[in-house]
């Protein structure tokens, strides 16, 4: 016993070893779990910020969806062709449909929702155009209180940046006046153009015609809209009066 003491203790380095052997061990395992851990962690938080993205874009997708139906002229008349023939067989489901559409006719948004739309868009615009096109965004009034049809100048602007800007080789402009007086709106809109565009590529174009246009206009501000077009050689402008609702 005292042999086997002797020659353990004279051997300190073996004992050194053991001792950092084990906390070397202890120390890559702990650094193991850990790493595996955070890893874990950073892999459910990217699982769940693509589902909460993917959930974002599926209901920007079913409202931009349903915003395009409000503006899409066959969805609008399929289902007044659908109403009328249920009219004609005097089926239960004619006033469920009139009530339907109804709502969605009915379906308006805060003006300045719509201004925060406006001014993304021309953002981008801004982005894409460069230094090509002077933009230029001006809001008069409060439009915190009014009620607007969604995307109801959204043809306009389009219009303005595929037709009017298209055939511009130097500087072109876009210029946009939006004011607010009580419950009435006045949106003017007018960009630059070559005088030898064709008087009908400038029609309003981005999948809505101008008759659509108005056919909308029609339907939601019966009696409570007035839209002004008027086509220079050089500038094409237009000027949209509604009276809105307030909230």
């Amino acid at each position: 016993m005292a042999l086997l003491y002797i020659l353990y203790s004279g051997m300190p380095d073996i004992q050194a070893n053991i001792v950092l052997n084990r906390n070397l061990y202890f120390l890559v395992s702990f650094s193991i779990i850990a790493i595996s851990t955070i890893w874990q962690i950073i892999i459910d938080w990217l699982k769940s910020e693509s589902s909460r993205k993917e959930l974002q874009t599926k209901n920007m997708q079913s409202e931009l969806k349903f915003l395009k139906s409000q503006i899409n002229p066959h969805f609008l008349f399929n289902t007044l062709n659908n109403l009328y023939a249920l009219t004609l067989k005097k089926s239960d489901l004619a006033p469920e449909i009139v009530l339907k559409l109804s709502e969605i006719m009915r379906y308006m948004l805060f003006l300045r929702n719509e201004l925060n739309y406006i001014q993304n868009y021309l953002d981008l615009e801004k982005l894409r155009q460069g230094q090509k096109v002077t933009i230029n965004f001006t809001v008069k009034g409060n439009p915190d209180q009014l009620l607007v049809a969604p995307l109801i100048f959204t043809p306009f602007l389009e219009n303005s940046f595929k037709h009017g800007l298209s055939n511009i080789l130097d500087q072109g402009f876009v210029n946009i006046f939006l004011e607010i007086k009580d419950d009435n709106i006045l949106f003017l809109i007018e960009n630059s153009k070559t005088e030898k565009m064709p008087q009908k590529q400038h029609a309003i174009s981005g999948g809505i015609g101008l008759v659509n246009v108005k056919q909308r206009l029609e339907l939601i501000y019966p009696n409570q809209y007035e839209l002004i077009i008027d086509n220079s050689p050089t500038v094409y402008s237009v000027t949209l009066k509604i009276k809105a609702d307030k909230n």
